[in-house]
């Protein structure tokens, strides 16, 4: 009997495949190494699936990640700036560099190129808005892809932010046309943020 004859490998093999970077080949060698180290793999993994299942939420405030049981670090500390990213990935990878210090919006995605400027698209948009009133941020930091869908979410933003009178600045040189964040090395961040430029 092979593991193809066995469903709840099968199964296991599918959602493994799902995650980034990995195929169905990939997913099969993880699946093998977990069923050959159970006690030492499986049953640890499966636990720490569990809790993280039950207690990472989603901030609805500025789109990180927090646990369930204490505050978000969006409404523990004062703040005048915030780089808007397109998801947490993006955020990992500049926090990496060290190249910005302060606070950062999640957004959740882009907007697609076609849409219409009426609609936020379920992005955090909206909170954006709302935290640039409420905590008096002086500068708001556009971190979106360089592709259509993040011009499109940049230039949305901006028109958001409008009657905020707040300092909007774009990154700038370093970031190619179609370039994602997620993707840059530390020199490029570098450049990107150091030239940023106002969005008037």
């Amino acid at each position: 009997m092979t593991d193809k004859n066995i469903k709840e490998i099968e199964d296991l093999i599918k959602i493994i495949a799902k995650l980034p970077g990995l195929g169905p080949k990939s997913a099969k060698r993880i699946v093998l190494k977990l069923i050959n180290n159970r006690e030492e793999l499986i049953r640890p993994l499966t636990n720490t699936l569990a809790q993280v299942y039950k207690n990472v939420v989603r901030c609805k405030v500025c789109g990180n990640l927090k646990s369930i049981n204490s505050n978000c670090i969006c409404s523990s500390k004062k703040y005048d700036q915030i780089c808007v990213v397109e998801n947490i990935a993006d955020m990992w990878v500049i926090q990496g560099s060290g190249i910005y210090k302060g606070h950062y919006h999640i957004l959740g995605g882009t907007l697609p190129s076609f849409e219409g400027k009426n609609s936020g698209n379920g992005l955090l948009i909206e909170s954006l808005v709302n935290r640039v009133k409420k905590n008096s941020i002086k500068e708001v930091i556009l971190a979106t892809s360089a592709s259509i869908e993040g011009e499109t979410t940049s230039h949305y933003i901006s028109d958001s932010l409008k009657d905020t009178k707040v300092k909007i600045t774009r990154l700038a040189k370093g970031v190619p046309v179609g370039g994602e964040i997620e993707y840059l090395d530390d020199g490029t961040l570098h450049s990107a943020f150091k030239n940023r430029a106002s969005i008037s």
